[in-house]
């Protein structure tokens, strides 16, 4: 399967479980890989045929602006979900990194794979506080 990226996609969510978390925002970097099948669009040459990730780039950080999450897990989760249902991906891998969150690391965070196939009984991918 032929994939699409983005990397080191910048934004700023209100993400933590501290109470100084909750009131600021913080810078949140995230790397897609989305799997879909190119051919058409290599043959044909137009942006119709294809994935838009300047689209996808813009959806993601509205959504990820209007967040408001505790956990890394659960935005990169919330992010995979967005990426499936609105642009029809086959599937996507999320890495979400957060800057500062130790002292002593460049950042931490999480890389997760999501598929169509996760898309029953799953919750929808709102931004509503948790």
């Amino acid at each position: 399967m032929d994939k699409i990226f983005i990397h080191a996609l910048k934004s700023e969510a209100i993400i933590g479980i501290f109470d100084w978390e909750r009131q600021v925002k913080q810078a949140v970097y995230v790397d897609l890989e989305m799997a879909m099948d190119v051919r058409k669009a290599a043959a044909s040459d137009a942006i119709e045929d294809t994935l838009n990730y300047k689209r996808v780039a813009k959806r993601l950080i509205s959504f990820i602006e209007g967040s408001s999450f505790h956990l890394v897990e659960t935005l990169a989760d919330r992010i995979a979900m967005l990426v499936l249902e609105e642009f029809g991906v086959e599937s996507v891998r999320v890495v979400l990194s957060k800057p500062g969150a130790l002292r002593s690391s460049r950042d931490v965070g999480v890389a997760i794979e999501r598929a169509r196939v996760d898309l029953d009984g799953r919750p929808r991918s709102t931004g509503a506080p948790t």
